[in-house]
């Protein structure tokens, strides 16, 4: 076990949840520091409170009535007699009122001093103490009441970004191309900071073209010691949220490395920093680089610089709030390898990302290790996972879809890379729709693996990199799979010949049938034992397959000389096959249809559970198709529902304000 030199708390509450809680949780057992999680209705069974020593319910659904809250934060600390607190990231981490009442509340803030956060929580504030500092900054302009959208957009030339002064996370962010499009991103970007901090402050900046996102993260303790732990590219994002990170960048060189940890360095002491902390930077073709934001805590992305360094950066944490120096590790980093992070998402790419629900059937990527932490002076794990879910645990609507982070290790790029695409395609992700397979693919893809990534990564990427990894020839194996697995199912819950296979006769019969929904449109599966073998069609077409090995939790079957094993689950209507050609989801369709009538085709349903917080439109109005009808708010993002074609809306179904269930009709057009 680790040791600190000096004990200052011997218990750490983190005012915060899932997968950022659970590593916080890592790190204190490390130096043996008892453990309190605080946590909202919603979470009261999620791993992160049954891992914790103590738990205490603060209420409320939302965040506002739980993790926002700092009055039932503080009273947690107090009636568990926590000596420090974590913030994690998100929430209250980059709150300076907060560090404020945990400091003037007697306890240790694990974070940088409050007139810190104050300092760079402003991006305004920030761009402008920067640039007093010598670093390079995005020509931009603040958006008072009053202020002249129109003049200063032209001052700062099109095309450009509005972004929310608070918070991050690509939250309270529109990107204007032209001025016709200003006025409604200014006000979509006001509403949305507001919901998400608190604070409807926006100003805009120059919109770069083809840039990197490049941050250098940082480590400053209370000796005077500020050192710069190297760069990480995070180009690679949908709706300005990261998606894929890695460190090195393969863009940088030792000599652009210097350049930009000094700015870095430069940036932390211009506000007398402490802790651990990241500034980003964007990177332009020609090499110059300009300061894009500060994030005084913990970033989501630290992984990949742990993996890099050996250095476990909680317990660096741990260390400077106790008063110690940082470790000697960290004084002096060494870059060893390759590391890469992908974000695991409960969203349908191919939907515009739309984020999903559900319930974890199962979730487990094979050789991974929980919150894998260099252990002394060994080195990194080579392949680790960060998430606050497990099998039988609910993705909800209230909180980031974010289902976990897996990061792989390697002496190469190439090899790292290979690695985590290897790892996500055996994975098994069961009961809702997720990015799986678009991570692959970016993981694969030549561009990426070439190192030429930038922001509009995703966007030139298109359908190539939003089809799912199983072709249609794989979905009907899958679907082969899925039908031979539920007989054996039901072979195994017989009463009486449960070693007859499903379906025997002496005589010939009509063939078993069952349909599923795919990716690929409904499959009809059509399969009989016959004495020479397996009779088998689907979608019409025959398919040559033997059956080598049969049971309800998987199938062996081998197709033109090649044998494979398709594992097979099944939630409720859903059976999930995982095999060598990847993973499908396959509803199977009831036999007897119910004759429900549908909404029609200009029915406009919520995709999910939310609040509506926008009517863009009136009953009678004329509309095409893609207009913007209603705007939904869900885990902690905006969402415009648009029209599904042309002609009148001829009802609305909700008011502003509403809150929604998932499917719930909102509007009708005709």
């Amino acid at each position: 076990m680790a040791e600190l030199e000096t004990r200052p708390f011997t218990k750490v509450l983190v005012a915060n949840r899932g997968e950022i809680a659970r590593r916080v949780f890592a790190g204190c057992r490390r130096f043996g520091i008892a453990t309190v999680a605080v946590h909202s209705e919603p979470d009261a069974d999620a791993p992160f409170v049954a891992e914790a020593d103590e738990a205490v319910a603060l209420g409320g659904t939302t965040a506002a009535e739980s993790y926002l809250d700092v009055g039932k934060v503080l009273d947690a600390a107090a009636r568990t007699g926590a000596g420090a607190v974590h913030p994690g990231y998100g929430f209250l981490a980059e709150n300076a009122a907060f560090a404020s009442a945990v400091i003037d509340a007697g306890l240790v803030w694990i974070g940088p001093p409050p007139a810190a956060i104050e300092a760079m929580g402003s991006k305004v504030g920030a761009r402008a103490l920067m640039g007093e500092a010598g670093v390079p900054v995005v020509p931009g302009a603040e958006l008072p009441d009053g202020a002249d959208l129109a003049a200063e957009a032209d001052r700062v030339g099109f095309p450009l970004l509005v972004k929310a002064s608070a918070g991050g996370g690509g939250k309270g962010m529109r990107p204007v191309d032209d001025a016709a499009d200003l006025e409604s991103a200014v006000e979509g970007a006001r509403r949305e900071a507001e919901s998400a901090f608190g604070d409807a402050t926006v100003f805009i900046e120059r919109l770069l073209q083809r840039p990197r996102h490049i941050e250098i993260q940082l480590l400053a303790d209370t000796h005077g010691t500020t050192v710069s732990l190297g760069e990480r590219e995070c180009s690679i994002q949908r709706r300005h949220q990261k998606v894929v990170e890695e460190a090195p960048s393969p863009r940088v060189d030792e000599e652009l490395r210097e350049r930009l940890g000094a700015a870095a360095v430069a940036a932390a002491e211009a506000v007398g920093y402490v802790g651990a902390g990241t500034v980003e930077f964007m990177l332009d073709e020609s090499g110059e680089f300009f300061f894009l934001e500060m994030n005084t805590r913990l970033q989501v992305e630290h992984p990949v610089t742990e993996m890099v360094l050996g250095l476990d950066l909680v317990a660096e944490q741990l260390r400077i709030a106790a008063g110690e120096p940082m470790s000697p590790r960290a004084r002096a980093p060494r870059i060893e390898g390759h590391a890469i992070e992908v974000r695991l998402y409960a969203e349908d790419p191919a939907a515009g990302y739309l984020p999903q629900t559900g319930t974890l059937a199962d979730f487990d990527v094979p050789g991974s290790e929980p919150f894998a932490v260099p252990r002394g002076e060994g080195d990194p794990a080579d392949l680790r996972l960060d998430s606050g879910f497990e099998p039988g645990s609910e993705v909800s609507p209230h909180y980031d879809p974010m289902l976990a982070k897996v990061i792989a290790w390697a002496p190469s790029r190439a090899e790292a890379a290979a690695r985590l695409a290897a790892a996500l395609t055996r994975s098994r992700v069961h009961g809702t729709v997720t990015n799986r397979d678009l991570l692959v693919r970016i993981l694969r893809s030549p561009e990426f693996l070439a190192g030429e990534t930038d922001t509009g990564f995703l966007e030139r990427g298109g359908e190539a990199l939003l089809a799912p990894l199983v072709d249609a020839q794989g979905e009907r194996m899958h679907a082969a799979a899925a039908a031979l697995a539920a007989s054996a199912v039901r072979r195994a819950e017989a009463d009486v010949l449960r070693f007859v296979p499903s379906g025997f006769r002496n005589n010939f019969s009509e063939p078993q049938r069952v349909s599923f929904a795919g990716d690929d449109g409904d499959l009809e599966v059509l399969y009989a034992f016959r004495r020479d073998g397996l009779e088998l069609s689907v979608g019409g077409e025959p398919l040559d397959v033997a059956v080598r090995a049969l049971a309800p939790e998987g199938v062996d079957l081998e197709a033109g000389g090649v044998l494979r094993r398709y594992e097979v689950s099944r939630d409720g209507d859903t059976h999930f096959v995982n095999s060598p050609l990847g993973q499908s989801s396959l509803r199977e369709l009831p036999r007897f249809p119910t004759g429900e009538e549908s909404l029609g085709e200009g029915a406009l349903v919520a995709p999910m559970p939310g609040k509506v917080i926008k009517l863009a439109v009136a009953e009678g109005a004329e509309v095409e198709a893609g207009d913007v009808l209603v705007v939904l708010e869900a885990m902690k993002m905006e969402h415009e529902l648009t029209a599904p074609s042309a002609g009148t809306v001829a009802e609305l179904r909700v008011a502003e304000g509403d809150q929604v269930e998932s499917g719930a009709p909102l509007a009708v057009v005709e």
